[in-house]
């Protein structure tokens, strides 16, 4: 049976979720879903009601996984070589997460100079620590990506315990609710819209 992963996206940059280039990927952070989501599956990240956000209750992307690949299959991966980053040119391409890679099955985790990296561009370990225990990368090429303009969720969007499928505090929310499930694709096929539609909130935030 397919479910909803649900959390907040506190740091709204481009990066987890990377959503351009044609796929939506999860590659860092957040481990337990990369850990439990399959393919299928629907990962939705909601807005943070951080005071410098104000974003809470709305929707910044939802994402139907549709590959799920190790951290050296992506990297390797023809389709995923626009999302190795360039910290010196665009900001969609110094955000990009194809960032970890290494030389054998057996061999030491290597970090691309990132947004995961130290301030120099060397390896942050507490990073590579982090993200590479679980060797599992989230594609989605059916996904909605709205950033800092997505639209609110709906009340009704909740399953029949009467959980909001909208989450609004740390960690996360796993339903395997049919019914939510039918809603949630729904609503997301509601917008008429699939893909990047609007930039990050932390772009945004650069503008003003």
């Amino acid at each position: 049976m397919n479910r909803i992963h649900s959390y907040v996206v506190r740091y709204d940059s481009g990066f987890a979720p990377n959503p351009f280039y044609g796929y939506c990927t999860l590659a860092t952070c957040k481990p337990d879903i990369r850990r439990s989501a399959e393919v299928g599956d629907w990962v939705v990240g909601s807005g943070s009601n951080n005071r410098t956000v104000r974003l809470g209750g709305h929707l910044v992307y939802a994402m139907r996984v549709t590959e799920v690949m190790t951290f050296d299959a992506y990297a390797i991966d023809r389709r995923f070589v626009a999302k190795k980053p360039f910290r010196y040119g665009s900001r969609k391409q110094s955000c990009g997460d194809n960032i970890y890679f290494r030389a054998g099955p057996d061999g030491v985790w290597q970090q691309r100079d990132s947004f995961h990296s130290l301030a120099d561009g060397s390896r942050n370990h507490r990073h590579v620590t982090r993200d590479t225990r679980v060797n599992r990368v989230l594609i989605g090429a059916d996904f909605v990506y709205f950033g800092g303009r997505g639209p609110k969720f709906p009340p009704e969007l909740q399953d029949m315990h009467g959980r909001p499928l909208c989450k609004t505090g740390i960690g996360r929310s796993c339903f395997d609710d049919p019914q939510l499930l039918e809603r949630l694709d729904r609503w997301v096929r509601s917008f008429g819209v699939s893909g990047y539609q609007e930039p990050p909130h932390e772009w945004i935030t650069l503008r003003r």
